[in-house]
């Protein structure tokens, strides 16, 4: 579960440097095949937003070099946040009476957690405004949020059994049934 967990924040994350990545997930206890594949990852969402973009080489390194830097603050401040997470939940369990003090303190990290969060993405935008255009920064913004959704589907399916299989990699998702389709029995 550890490692998925990691796997899942990286994933949520744009891209960064390849060493970089490696460096964290050896400081995480990650394996190197979940390093490798988080790389890879990584590495197909930068291409898609260089071609999607139309970005120039210059506009290209910058945007990397951002989402390095920022997302090594968001990937330090996530992990923060789930930790709070955890500890909230071992303080809720049942049974178990709660440390009001300990609990407010908590839920205050949390809050605080959430303002930080908006902090890194409002200096995330200004200083990618210095290089992309209002609407290479508009579509950015889409191409990001579609990436980290679809992560939280693959994440919903794998705690439900079902995306990912040991060994065998992804599982196809059945494809949508459309239109007349359904009413035709297909």
């Amino acid at each position: 579960m550890r490692k998925y967990i990691l796997l899942s924040l990286a994933v949520l994350l744009a891209p960064s440097l390849a060493a970089q990545q490696r460096d964290t997930a050896r400081a995480q206890g990650d394996t190197a095949e979940a390093g490798r594949l988080r790389w890879e990852i990584e590495q197909r969402f930068s291409n898609h937003v260089q071609q999607e973009l139309n970005l120039t080489p210059d506009q290209t390194s910058k945007l990397r070099a951002t989402q390095e830097r920022f997302g090594t603050r968001r990937r330090a401040l996530m992990q923060q946040q789930m930790e709070r997470r955890r500890a909230i939940e071992g303080q809720m369990r049942p049974g178990v009476p709660a440390n009001s003090d300990s609990l407010r303190k908590l839920m205050d990290g949390v809050q605080t957690g959430r303002a930080d969060m908006l902090k890194i993405d409002q200096d995330e935008n200004r200083e990618m405004a210095g290089y992309l255009s209002p609407v290479q920064q508009a579509r950015f913004q889409q191409m990001r949020e579609q990436f980290i959704r679809r992560v939280g589907e693959l994440r919903m399916e794998r705690r439900e059994g079902r995306g990912f299989d040991r060994g065998q990699g992804m599982v196809p998702r059945r494809p949508a049934i459309r239109g007349g389709a359904r009413r035709r029995g297909i």
